[in-house]
């Protein structure tokens, strides 16, 4: 089984497996909310990049139905924030960002979409700025304690995964790592400085995994169990 993955930049990433004895493609949304396209071992890569694109409105469908719960008052937002909603005194819809607290003030209910809608967008902000604060500091500090080097590293919204690194040392982080603890935090950097030597998951990879973090396959589990989402059952 070949399996490629294609970057589709902060949209995520396309997951293409060749299967033999397959005679047809089949498109899925993974556990994870990864986009997924099985096609035959003889098909081209291009022709189930193109399968996906074509069928762009049923994957949005899919990715929707998978949207967490709604957010609710006082939910823990990263690692120092909570979110609190106001009534408008003005009739319009806005948000701020303190250094506790996240404030959406609606005319609206909680529940409706716009509120939430608005919610989600200032909760991103807050999860990004926290992220860039922190995660580049932890990387650097992990990087050299393990005997590590990358060339840079960005932040950005990735909705299907938790990082990546390029061929080129470029590390790229999802700001939705700041829900998770901070041991599943640094799982998914040392995966990713693992990366910057090891372009692969093969029995080297988990070697070198195994031997800075023992148990590592199980710790996997654990972050696979959360989405980088903002998930009302993933705030704590």
């Amino acid at each position: 089984m070949a399996i490629k993955r294609v970057d589709l930049g902060e949209a995520g990433s396309l997951l293409l497996v060749k299967k033999r004895g397959m005679r047809n493609l089949r498109l899925s949304i993974t556990p994870k909310g990864e986009v997924r396209v099985s096609l035959p071992a003889w098909a081209p890569y291009q022709t189930g990049i193109k399968f996906a694109r074509d069928r762009a409105d049923w994957i949005n469908e899919q990715l929707q139905k998978r949207q967490a719960s709604p957010l609710t008052e006082g939910a823990h937002i990263g690692k120092s924030k909570r979110l609190y909603f106001k009534m408008s005194a003005s009739g319009s819809l806005t948000s701020r960002l303190k250094p506790n607290e996240i404030i959406v003030s609606s005319p609206w209910p909680v529940n409706d979409p716009r509120t939430q809608l608005k919610a989600r967008q200032a909760c991103e902000r807050a999860l990004k700025a926290e992220a860039e604060q922190l995660l580049p500091q932890r990387l650097a500090y992990l990087a050299a304690k393990h005997g590590y080097s990358y060339k840079n590293v960005r932040i950005r919204k990735l909705s299907s995964r938790w990082g990546s690194c390029s061929s080129h040392g470029v590390i790229t982080l999802s700001f939705f790592l700041m829900q998770l603890p901070w041991d599943l935090v640094d799982y998914v950097l040392i995966h990713e400085l693992l990366h910057t030597k090891h372009m692969h998951h093969g029995p080297a990879f988990w070697a070198d995994f195994e031997a800075i973090l023992p148990g590592a396959k199980k710790v996997r589990k654990q972050v696979n169990s959360h989405r980088p989402a903002i998930e009302a059952q993933t705030l704590a």
